[in-house]
């Protein structure tokens, strides 16, 4: 299961983006959606925040567990998931400049947390790792970036302990017949592509061998994280370029594909 975009692709957009990414989503870095709640209101960062809690909630993180980060980005969630629960991290990522930017954030951390974290560019299809070497495989945001979504999957299941535990969030296909518009804002800005909807996402993950734990369906959150964006995009177009204004349409119609129902977005809790 392969899509038409290039893990080259990828790569050379996220290394070009960082700056405009830290200037709308979150000046240190973090790069993913939020889970909204009460506590969170429309705040997209501590949404944002509140997913990597509730994430950590599902999958008994402490001082013995030896996790993945699949698509560390800037090493955010990796150091907060190492503060939190003492945990040793290994974060990987396409991106040279983002995964330079987590070993320089590394640096400046206490020599204890430093010494448990390690950042490295690599494939997420071609894992430079042992089989059974991890106790916990965590992704956020990620493997709907990967061409080969099975090769993914199967990897990670490879370097994953027996009984370990995978959580990830991803984006699905509802439906295959998707408008032009949903296209152009969506699928192709996120250099994405998929056969997956929700229940043939569990399907396949069964097959390569996980237990699929839980599986929850998410969208509407994507869609109140889009139309933060927006907000956020907007309130930086102060008219000298068009970029956050692009920005602002891109993220504001990004909302309108989940209301469409040609994009959804879910969280996967499986057991190795």
């Amino acid at each position: 299961m392969s899509c038409r975009f290039s893990e080259r692709d990828t790569e050379q957009y996220y290394d070009a983006e960082d700056s405009i990414y830290r200037t709308i989503w979150d000046r240190n870095g973090s790069v993913h959606w939020g889970l909204f709640d009460e506590n969170t209101g429309d705040n997209f960062l501590k949404a944002s925040d509140n997913l990597n809690r509730f994430m950590a909630g599902k999958v008994c993180i402490d001082q013995r567990s030896n996790i993945l980060d699949l698509g560390c980005g800037n090493g955010n969630t990796s150091i907060w998931l190492s503060r939190e629960f003492g945990s040793q991290i290994t974060g990987i990522d396409l991106s040279s400049v983002r995964v330079d930017n987590a070993n320089a954030e590394r640096g400046r951390l206490e020599s204890s947390l430093a010494r448990r974290l390690t950042f490295r560019k690599c494939s997420a299809m071609d894992l430079p790792f042992s089989d059974n070497s991890f106790s916990h495989v965590w992704s956020q945001s990620t493997i709907y970036h990967v061409p080969d979504k099975l090769r993914v999957l199967r990897e990670v299941k490879r370097v994953i302990e027996e009984g370990g535990l995978f959580i990830f969030d991803d984006l699905f296909k509802p439906k295959q017949d998707i408008s032009y518009s949903s296209k152009r804002f969506l699928y192709d800005r996120l250099l994405f592509d998929t056969d997956f909807d929700f229940l043939s996402y569990q399907k396949t993950l069964k097959e390569i061998g996980f237990e699929v734990q839980e599986a929850l369906d998410i969208s509407d959150h994507l869609k109140l994280s889009y139309q933060c964006l927006s907000k956020l995009a907007e309130s930086q177009n102060d008219g000298s370029n068009n970029t956050f204004e692009l920005l602002a349409k891109a993220y504001s119609e990004s909302a309108n594909v989940v209301d469409k129902g040609e994009i959804g977005w879910a969280l996967y809790v499986c057991k190795a």
